[in-house]
């Protein structure tokens, strides 16, 4: 089930399918996200969202007792292909977890830190990259002038800005975002959604949202997942406002989940 975009297709999910042992966690699910744009993919508990975010970039290599079928495509090349180097795929789409981990030491250091694991030295180009990713995860302003206290001193909501600086710092092409924003306070969660609005427009960015009303406010497109099958992917706002299928009406007015 896909849904005809403006903007080409960066990721296509084609017929996937995946199972850890006798869970079935996904079932043919087939859609096409959208370049430069905010795809969310949103449903109750266990319906395999978190599950098909982990296989675009590949996460799920190292879990015992699992099977994948289907395709899964960046610019049209299977990530799964022989001959694909999971570190290059993970340097090309990076990922954001619900709870914000930064490393020991500063901000700095955070923030720099893919780069010089990468073999980048040149100071000046660590530099761009650090006002550049700082910036672009609305966080420059608020740490310009401690940039050499701790990580660890700032607050949630400013862990979790600084983690997607440190992944944008590598210059990804696509951003995966697994409830960046579940912990965090009312205005620092309105923050980090400014932030994604602006990031669009260089990045295709593909987020699990905490709420359903999150989901509506921050959907360019809408993927519903239930039982680990695809329901409906429409544009969010039509979406939200007038579903086609009655299980997406139900949940999205709490009907259940």
């Amino acid at each position: 089930m896909t849904t005809p975009t403006p903007n080409p297709a960066k990721i296509r999910i084609e017929a996937v399918s995946y199972s850890y042992g006798a869970k079935q966690a996904l079932r043919d699910v087939t859609l096409a996200i959208p370049a430069h744009a905010v795809t969310v993919l949103f449903g109750p508990a266990g319906c395999g969202k978190t599950t098909l975010l982990r296989l675009i970039n590949r996460l799920n290599d190292l879990v015992d007792g699992t099977r994948l079928t289907g395709r899964i495509t960046l610019d049209d090349q299977d990530i799964y292909g022989s001959g694909v180097a999971v570190s290059q795929l993970r340097r090309r789409v990076g990922m954001v977890f619900a709870l914000p981990l930064p490393l020991p030491g500063a901000i700095r250091e955070n923030v720099t830190y893919g780069l010089k694991l990468a073999g980048v030295r040149d100071r000046v180009r660590l530099e761009e990259a650090l006002v550049r990713s700082l910036t672009q995860a609305a966080l420059w302003d608020e740490v310009k002038d401690r940039l050499d206290s701790p990580a660890l001193a700032l607050s949630g909501g400013q862990q979790q800005r600084l983690c997607i600086a440190r992944s944008l710092a590598l210059e990804p092409e696509v951003l995966l975002l697994d409830a960046p924003t579940s912990g965090l306070d009312p205005i620092s969660t309105d923050k980090v959604e400014e932030s994604l609005r602006a990031l669009k427009q260089s990045y295709t960015i593909v987020m699990v949202p905490h709420s359903i009303q999150q989901a509506a406010r921050i959907a360019d497109h809408a993927a519903f997942l239930l039982d680990g099958s695809l329901i409906e992917f429409r544009s969010g706002a039509e979406l939200f406002t007038n579903p086609r299928d009655a299980r997406t009406q139900d949940y999205i007015t709490g009907r259940f989940g």
